[in-house]
């Protein structure tokens, strides 16, 4: 995911009830939204759960959104926002070979100069996590590409209001 200003962020904040996610997954489906990531976790607030959706498309887009959104019952509260409004991150997992003796020292460099988290080292491969926003995870991501990514898993934003 690379910025983009067509790139909206919409959080809805839902009474926790079974059936919640596939209610506001079927209407997103529906209505052929297009959407780049969607987490969802518990908040400060008991029986309330927040998903955090970042969208593509424009200002209308968007708006047409959460106003289809709010025809779920279960939705509390919705606020679209906008990269100046907000403070988002991603965290990933990335597992990369580093079987070849001669690559060790370059892949922990760049780890370094990123400031990722070494969460494994084995004989074959190490993994690592990095929290940043879309662009630094890019990065990081096209850094590693050379020395063979086994594996790789990103969150999603996740957001709160500045």
């Amino acid at each position: 995911m690379t910025k983009d200003s067509n790139l909206s962020t919409i959080i809805v904040w839902v009474q926790n009830n079974p059936g919640v996610l596939f209610k506001l997954s079927g209407l997103i489906r529906r209505r052929r939204f297009n959407i780049e990531s969607l987490t969802v976790s518990h908040t400060e607030k008991p029986g309330i759960s927040r998903f955090t959706i970042l969208v593509r498309g424009n200002k209308k887009t968007v708006e047409k959104m959460s106003k289809q959104l709010y025809r779920i019952v279960e939705v509390v509260k919705i606020r679209e926002s906008y990269d100046k409004e907000i403070v988002a991150r991603e965290l990933c997992l990335i597992k990369v070979d580093t079987s070849k003796k001669e690559d060790r020292s370059d892949i922990m460099e760049t780890a370094k100069h990123f400031r990722v988290k070494v969460v494994q080292i084995k004989p074959k491969y190490t993994i690592f996590e990095l929290t940043g926003n879309e662009d630094k995870i890019d990065a990081f991501y096209e850094n590693m590409k050379k020395y063979r990514i086994m594996e790789f898993v990103r969150t999603g934003r996740t957001a709160v209001f500045k």
